[in-house]
C-alpha cells in the first residue's frame, strides 16, 4: 500500500473540495469548553469533539473522503491497515457506499474497536508479526497481500492525499467555530490528522502555532521532525495511546516539516490524568489517544499563559472494560 507516496501533496483547495465531498456523510462536531480547565491552566481552551464524530473518530473524514474520491476504483472494496479507528471509519464509509471493505489488524487491538469494526461489515484479517505489537511493515504486507487477493483499492490510514485532506477537514471546521485561535494542539501517530491540521491551519492563518503531542514511550515524530528525517516507530512500545504507535508516513512527514511548528511528549500518567480529567470536568468520553493534548497542555510542555487554545479530541473508543485507571499498565 505504498503506492500513494508518489501522490503529490494536498492543498487547501483539495481539503475544502473534501469538506463539501464528505459533508453530507460526517457530523459537524461541536467545540466545548470547561471554565475550570481553563482556570488550572491560565488560559482559554477549546475543545473540537472528534469523539462525537461517526464512528466515534476524526478518521470518518478521511474513510469517507477517500472512498468518495475513488470511484468505480472501489467497486472490488477497499483494504487499509488498522489498530482499530481507520478500521471502523472505513468499514462504516464502505458499508454507506456498498463495498467491502478488508482490514489488516493486530491480535491486540481494543475489542471496542474490534466489535465496531464487525457492527459496520468489515472484513478482519489479522496481522501476524514477530511481537505483541506489529510494526508499520507487518500491517504494510498483510494490506498488500489482501490487495492481491481481492482486487481492493488501496486506501492508507494517513499515507494518502486523500486521507490527510479529509482528516484536515476538522480544522476547516473548527477554525470557522472558533476563528481566534492562536494555538492548535492535535496527536500525532502516522500523522495523517496533525499534517492535515497544519495544511489548513497555516493556509487560512499562518501566525496560528500548530503543535504535535505524542506518548514519550512511541515519540518518532518528534525525533523525525528534530533530526529532518523519518525516525521508523520498529518496536512499538506498549503506550496506552495505542491510536499513536504508527511511524510517519512520506507525505504526513513532508506536510509536517513544512507546517507543524513544534511536536511535544507526555508521559503515560498525564495521558491516564488527562483522560480523566476529561471523563469528570468535560462530561464527555474520550480514549487515550486523544488525551495526549490536553496532557501536554496540562502538563505546561508549550506556554499559553492568557492564550486562545485549541485542542482536537480526536476519538472516544473505549474498551470500558479496561479503562485505564482501573488496570496497571
Amino acid at each position: 500500500m505504498t503506492s500513494a507516496t508518489s501522490l503529490s501533496l494536498p492543498d487547501l483547495k483539495q481539503l475544502r473540495e473534501a469538506r463539501e465531498r464528505i459533508r453530507e456523510f460526517i457530523s459537524c462536531t461541536p467545540v466545548l469548553t470547561s471554565k475550570t480547565i481553563d482556570a488550572r491552566v491560565g488560559a482559554r481552551l477549546y475543545f473540537k469533539c472528534e469523539n462525537f464524530q461517526r464512528a466515534g473518530v476524526f478518521k470518518s473524514r478521511g474513510a469517507f473522503n477517500a472512498i468518495l474520491s475513488l470511484g468505480e476504483a472501489a467497486q472490488r472494496g477497499v483494504v487499509t491497515s488498522s489498530s482499530g479507528n481507520q478500521a471502523a471509519a472505513l468499514s462504516l464509509a464502505a458499508q454507506t457506499r456498498g463495498v467491502n471493505a478488508y482490514i489488516a489488524m493486530p491480535r491486540v487491538a481494543p475489542k471496542a474497536k474490534v466489535a465496531a469494526v464487525e457492527r459496520y461489515g468489515g472484513h478482519i484479517v489479522w496481522v501476524e508479526g514477530k511481537g505483541e505489537v506489529p510494526t508499520s511493515e507487518e500491517y504494510e504486507a498483510t494490506a498488500e497481500r489482501i490487495r492481491v487477493e481481492t482486487g481492493a483499492a488501496p486506501v492508507h490510514p494517513y499515507n494518502d492525499p486523500r486521507t490527510i485532506a479529509g482528516q484536515g477537514t476538522c480544522a476547516l471546521e473548527f477554525l470557522e467555530q472558533r476563528p481566534q485561535l492562536e494555538l492548535l494542539f492535535t496527536p500525532v501517530g502516522g500523522g495523517g490528522l496533525l499534517s492535515g491540521t497544519a495544511l489548513a491551519a497555516k493556509s487560512l492563518n499562518p501566525a496560528l502555532r500548530v503543535i504535535g503531542c505524542e506518548p514519550e514511550m512511541v515519540d518518532d515524530a518528534q525525533q523525525s521532525l528534530r533530526l529532518g528525517r523519518i525516525v521508523p516507530q520498529l518496536h512499538p512500545q506498549r503506550t496506552i495511546a495505542d491510536g499513536l504507535r504508527t511511524s510517519l508516513g512520506e507525505l504526513t512527514f513532508a506536510l509536517i516539516t513544512r507546517y507543524v511548528d513544534e511536536i511535544v511528549t507526555v508521559p503515560e500518567a498525564a495521558i491516564v490524568s488527562a483522560m480523566r480529567l476529561a471523563w469528570e470536568t468535560l462530561k464527555i468520553v474520550i480514549e487515550p489517544s486523544s488525551a495526549v493534548p490536553l496532557a501536554a497542555v496540562l502538563e505546561k510542555r508549550v506556554p499559553i499563559a492568557g492564550r486562545s487554545v485549541g485542542i482536537i479530541l480526536s476519538g472516544g473508543n473505549v474498551d470500558l472494560d479496561r479503562l485505564p485507571w482501573m488496570h496497571a499498565h
